[in-house]
Formats: structure tokens, C-alpha cells, sequence
């Protein structure tokens, strides 16, 4: 279809009605509509070269469903594509338009603040507007929109009748302030209860009980529908979105909310769609495509824990939820709250800039509600076990869990699900290979299997045999320990106490409040009522070791993360870390994650990296990277490093495709002032090879946090 799309597009061009369609026959008798004939589609295709307005008249029969908003079926060289009527006008440049073939409903799914945010992401991110759309707005279920139109017809017919006066919905009561110790917090909320558009970033303390974040945002949210106004909260994953729904439901009033996530199926997603369309809803919390929800009257937009890559939409133009906030409080003038234990580079951007504020417990705030953190590189620790820096499970870790596995359970933080994911040669350490493929190999064990398997973690094939081609031995060691592993080693440890794993496809989200071992994957750590005893914080060297710029941070993250989840030090909550001592373990054991993330904005700021800059990552083959590069004509300013092949492990398998060459990748680095045209010269460059078919297309990301 690509294919035929193209080459319409190009006959358009050679024939001067560039964006127009043509009747073919001008006499073809269709009646248009009497007012505003001429209706303006988005057309829903990927093609960057046809992400444009096009012009196609409207017939008579369809004039009064044909309302901006509404999903329609259109005409486009030979083809029938759905497309969003997005205006109706009284004249086009072109004469003779092709009519609507279809509306679908009149229910105007497309709101127009919605269509300029769509607008203003495929700007920011270089990608199409139709993809944007294909998130914002939720497949469509025509039995529900039935439904909506129904009811809309009779509120229209009660309403000219009666013509009541409207009564706004009567706002929750925050209760008392869950804010106590943080400054400036008091006069944001204020602010948020009058109407005004205050912009702030918290840093939360605790992840469980009534003064949690999800209660206190819960808060936030019912301050601001004080001022008759609603909000978005987008949080990370279905775990964060679970808490949230629970705590809204026993904090707003019944019905004032709704849930948005694909998750939820088509019906129950589409339905909670049409409640906020119609205005009757006006708290939308949900995942990333929650961002794009009709809410009417928005006074704030709210993002928990940005710095999560879960944030990232998947797909073109892989845009990230506080972007897309951020952008919805420019188009609606709302307020802003960026929330989370820690503190991403980005948010301390908003902080460092002066356009927020930050919400920061007081220090004596901070030492009443947080455990306390020992870290086993500390040099007394050291001096108490010498042993500690090379043991997993330090004595200082193990005697924390005893102590603590008497009032409740202890979570373990391990940073690899599966039994034993990666191995090496027992003699000369050589990372184990498979003799097939030359892919890792790692142990594995099949739940309720005793027996312990060897396979290729790329291939699958079992290895019965292992010889090191290097030394010849046959023996194999561990390089790192899964979460399987651990809690069978611990189970050992503590044979009395239950153990729970938490990874991989059996992730649980509330654990009880009994003596228990909880040993989790980062990010997969469930939430215990009334806190855990105790946790330990297990790889953090393997976490801080990885090759990225952010692997400081996103550590910090996780451990905070998890950390949250501990009873205060006056209960008896402990931490243990194991890593070596670093400025993230610092910031930890002084539980400091705004110092920490200043600190680290003002490194990137010194050394010209994201984000004090913005970047743009270029992908694929070395020719069509260096000429899309060329064909920019970058100025001075713009930083560009490449291009570098990208190393793909499966096509260097053996037995694999010789001729499939790496893939290259160009890096941008330009500064704020610039992105606009940058960015803009990068979707116009898209659009024009596409249209010519020059060269193999080049993949655009604009600040990918997993590119650097």
C-alpha cells in the first residue's frame, strides 16, 4: 500500500496540486453541503510525506455528521484510508475535490486542543501526526458511541427545555495537609485551589501508608478541583497505576475518575474515553496515553517518576510523557507537577531554570520519615567485616534481615530475574559461548524442577558438554545471580521463613505484613501495608556498571525507589546497600536526591550533554546516515558525532545473513534555542526523501535517554 501511496503522492506533485485530490469526472453529480463544503482530513499513514492537511468535499447526506473530530473514510490514490476531519472551510486552492466516502460516527472523538498537541509532539519529536493520533485517540467501539450519542441528544433536549443553571460538582475535602515540613508546598496547593497555573517537583519520601505519594498526589488532584478545574496524572506501569486507583477511590468522590490504559481492554477503555469526552469525568489517571485525555476545563497535568523508560512511547516518534505534559500545560496554560522519590536530570532542568519549583522536605522532615541506610563500603562496616566488598550478602545484610524478619517482612533488591543469567570458564573467567550461535549461556530452571539446565540465552540449545575454547576447561562459574538464585539461596539462609519472588512474568504488587523474605527485580518490588522491616539492596555495582550515561542516576532511581517502601528509622526500618562507595551511595545513605540530581545537571551542563542540550540520534545505513547529515546543513552550533556502526549481535551469529550490514548511527547535539528549526529541518528532510524515494529511510529519535 506504501508503495501506491508514494506514487500518488508523486503524480500530485508533477501536476501542481500538491496535497489536493482531483475528481476525475467534474460532472459527476454528487450534491455538496449548502455551508462549508470543503473538509479538511488528517489522513491516518506513517508516510512523513503525507503528514498534511488534505482537501476533500462534503455531500450533502453527510453535512451534518461531518463535524470536526469526527473519524471519516477518504479517497487517496486509488486507495481508502481512515483519516480525522480536523476543519470544514468554504473554499480550497483546488477546484474539484474528491468527496467523503464515509463518516463513521458524529461522536467528535478528536478534540481540538488534542489535534495541537498532536501538532506540537510530531514537531518536537521530527515525526508524523498521524502518529501521535494513533496514541491519543483510542480504537473506536461503535456500540458504545450509540450510546454516547443518545445520551448527548437527550441532555441537548433537557437542557433547551429546562435551560438549568449548571451546578458544578461539589470537590472533595483535602483533608489535612500531607505537605507538613515542605516548604513552599502550602502556597502551591494554595495557589492550585484559586485557579492559578503554579509549576512544581516534589520529592516524595514514602511509598506505602496514608502519607504516600500516590496520597499525596491524590491530594494535589483534589486541591485542584477545588478551583472547578480537572487533571492528569500519567504514571509508569500498572503496578503505580493500581496504587493510585485505590487511593483516588477512597480520597475523590465516587465516580469523579476514571482510569485510562490499553490494558483495560478495548470496551472499558473506549467507554472511560467517551465519559471524559463528554465532560462528565474530569480526573483522567492512567499510562502513557492517558497524556492525550479530552479532559475538560484541565488545571493539571502530573507525572509520577519520569525518569522510568516505561514513560517512552514504543513507537514512532517514541515521545516521553513529561514531554507531552509539559507540552499540554503550554497549549491549556495548566499547572505542573513532576513527582517522584528521586529526581531526573530533566525535572532539576525545570528546577535549575526557574520555570518550577521544588517541593523538598525539610532535613529533619527527611531523618523522621526514612529508614536508615547503611552502606557495607562504609569504612567502619569495613572494619567490622573485611570480607564485606566481595561478598553478595555481606554479614551486616544477613544480620539486618534476622533482626528485622521479627516484626515483618525484608525486601531483597536484586538487579537480574532468572536463575543464573550470564556464565563464564571457572579457570581463565571467559564468558561462556554457545558453540552454534556464540550467544551467552546461562542456568535456568523450570519452576518445580529441581534439575538445573545450561542453554544459549539467545538460541535456547542445551548445553550438555561445555569446553572453554580458550583454557579447555569444562567447569563454568556464575558471573551474575538472578533472582531465582538468590531466593533459593536465601530460603537456605532462613529456612523457617517464607520466601516470595517477585520477577519476570510473576510480578506482585501488595505482600502481606508477616515475616517473609520478598526478593524482587528492580522495579518489580511490591508494596507491604504498613512497610517492610527491612530491605537490602543487593548488584548495585552491576547496576552502576552499566554502559550508560545515566546509569548513575536510573541506580539512584531504583534504590530510592525501593528504599520508599521501608518503615522509618523510628520503627526500626533498616537499609543495606552493597556497592562500592560512589557519589550515588552517598546520596542515598544522606537521602539526598535533589543535591544529587543538581549535581549531576551541573556536570552535563559543563560537558555540553543532554539534558542541557538536546539530542538527536540518526540510525541506518552508514551512506543514508552521512547523506541525510549533508542534506541538513547543520549550523556551527550543532555538535554531530559519527557516524558509528551499531554493533547487532544476531546478525553476527554464525550462520547469519553476511550480507546484512550494521547499521550506523549519527548523534546531534544542539542547544534549546535551536531545537525549533533543527528539529523542523530534520521532518521536512523525512517527508521530501520519502516523497523523491531517496536512499533507505533514516530513523529520527530526539532525546532517547537509552541513546547516551
Amino acid at each position: 500500500m506504501e508503495q501506491h501511496l508514494e506514487q500518488g503522492v508523486q503524480l500530485s506533485l508533477l501536476s501542481g496540486f500538491v496535497g489536493k485530490e482531483r475528481v476525475a469526472d467534474p460532472h459527476s453529480g454528487v450534491e455538496l453541503a449548502p455551508s462549508l463544503p470543503v473538509a479538511q482530513v488528517a489522513i491516518d499513514s506513517p508516510l512523513p510525506h503525507l503528514d498534511r492537511i488534505f482537501d476533500y468535499s462534503v455531500p450533502k447526506e453527510l453535512d451534518d455528521a461531518a463535524q470536526p473530530g469526527v473519524r471519516v473514510r477518504v479517497k487517496f490514490s486509488g486507495q481508502d484510508l481512515n483519516g480525522f476531519l480536523v476543519a470544514r472551510v468554504a473554499t480550497s486552492e483546488s477546484e474539484r475535490l474528491v468527496p467523503l466516502n464515509r463518516v463513521y460516527s458524529a461522536v467528535p472523538v478528536l478534540a481540538p486542543q488534542v489535534l495541537e498537541l498532536a501538532h506540537r509532539v510530531a514537531s518536537r519529536y521530527s515525526g508524523t501526526v498521524a502518529d501521535v493520533l494513533r496514541v491519543a485517540v483510542p480504537p473506536r467501539v461503535a456500540s458504545l458511541e450509540k450510546g454516547y450519542l443518545k445520551a448527548a441528544a437527550e441532555r441537548a433536549a433537557a437542557a433547551a427545555e429546562a435551560e438549568p443553571v449548571a451546578e458544578p460538582a461539589p470537590a472533595p475535602h483535602p483533608g489535612h495537609s500531607l505537605f507538613t515540613g515542605y516548604p513552599h508546598a502550602e502556597d502551591f496547593m494554595t495557589q492550585l485551589a484559586m485557579g492559578a497555573t503554579p509549576k512544581a517537583v516534589l520529592t516524595a519520601l514514602s511509598g506505602f501508608g496514608p502519607e504516600s505519594w500516590h496520597h499525596q498526589i491524590a491530594q494535589v488532584v483534589a486541591y485542584c478541583q477545588l478551583s472547578g478545574r480537572g487533571a492528569i496524572v500519567v504514571v509508569p506501569d500498572l503496578r503505580d497505576l493500581e496504587l493510585l486507583d485505590k487511593t483516588f477511590t477512597s480520597v475523590l468522590p465516587a465516580g469523579s475518575f476514571v482510569k485510562l490504559t490499553a490494558d483495560d481492554g478495548p470496551t472499558l477503555r473506549y467507554e472511560n474515553f467517551l465519559r471524559v469526552l463528554s465532560g462528565s469525568v474530569k480526573v483522567v489517571i492512567g499510562t502513557r496515553s492517558a497524556a492525550y485525555a479530552p479532559v475538560a476545563d484541565l488545571g493539571l497535568v502530573c507525572c509520577w517518576d519520569d525518569g522510568d523508560e516505561l514513560h517512552i512511547e514504543r513507537r514512532a516518534p517514541y515521545q516521553h510523557s513529561r514531554d507531552v505534559l509539559l507540552l499540554r500545560s503550554e497549549v491549556q496554560d495548566t499547572a505542573v507537577l513532576m513527582a517522584a522519590h528521586s529526581r531526573s536530570s530533566e525535572s532539576q532542568r525545570l528546577v535549575a531554570t526557574g520555570w518550577a519549583q521544588s517541593l523538598v522536605a525539610e532535613r529533619s522532615v527527611v531523618r523522621l520519615g526514612t529508614a536508615r541506610v547503611i552502606s557495607t563500603a562504609d569504612s567502619y562496616e569495613q572494619e567490622r567485616d573485611p570480607l564485606a566488598a566481595m561478598a553478595r550478602l555481606p554479614h551486616r545484610a544477613w544480620q539486618a534481615a534476622k533482626t528485622a524478619l521479627a516484626s515483618g517482612p525484608v525486601l531483597v533488591q536484586v538487579a537480574r530475574t532468572g536463575y543464573a543469567p550470564a556464565l563464564a570458564c571457572q579457570r581463565c573467567r571467559e564468558v561462556a559461548r554457545c558453540v552454534e550461535c556464540t550467544g551467552p549461556l546461562m542456568q535456568s530452571r523450570a519452576d518445580g524442577s529441581i534439575q538445573i539446565l545450561v542453554t544459549c540465552r539467545w538460541c535456547g540449545r542445551a548445553e550438555t558438554s561445555f569446553s572453554c575454547p580458550t583454557c579447555g576447561n569444562h567447569q563454568l562459574r556464575a558471573i551474575t545471580v538472578g533472582a531465582s538464585r538468590t531466593a533459593e539461596e536465601l530460603g537456605r539462609a532462613f529456612p523457617s521463613v517464607p520466601v516470595i519472588a517477585s520477577a519476570g512474568d510473576h510480578i506482585k504488587t501488595v505482600v502481606a505484613d508477616r515475616p517473609a523474605i520478598v526478593v524482587a527485580t528492580v522495579g518489580a518490588e511490591p508494596v507491604a501495608p504498613h512497610g517492610y522491616a527491612a530491605a537490602l539492596l543487593l548488584d548495585g555495582d552491576s547496576l552502576l556498571r552499566r554502559e550508560s550515561l545515566r546509569s548513575g542516576e536510573d541506580t539512584l532511581r531504583r534504590w530510592l525507589n525501593a528504599a520508599a517502601l521501608v518503615r522509618p528509622a523510628r520503627d526500626g526500618g533498616t537499609i543495606v546497600v552493597t556497592a562500592d562507595d560512589t557519589v550515588e551511595v552517598s546520596a542515598l545513605v544522606r537521602w539526598d536526591p535533589a543535591g544529587y540530581a543538581e549535581r549531576e545537571f551541573h556536570l552535563r551542563h559543563e560537558l555540553h550533554l543532554p539534558p542541557a542540550v538536546r539530542v538527536a540520534a540518526l540510525t541506518g545505513g552508514e551512506a543514508d546516515v552521512v547523506a541525510f547529515t549533508a542534506a541538513l546543513e547543520l549550523p556551527g552550533e550543532v555538535r554531530v558525532i559519527g557516524p558509528a556502526p551499531l554493533v547487532n549481535p544476531f546478525s553476527a551469529r554464525p550462520g547469519g545473513d553476511p550480507e546484512q550490514a550494521p547499521d550506523y548511527r549519527t548523534l546531534l547535539f544542539f542547544p534549546y534555542s535551536m531545537a525549533g528549526k533543527v528539529t523542523g529541518a530534520m521532518r521536512s528532510l523525512k517527508a521530501a526523501n520519502a516523497a523523491r524515494r531517496v536512499g533507505s529511510p533514516v530513523q529520527v529519535r530526539c532525546d532517547g535517554v537509552d541513546v547516551i
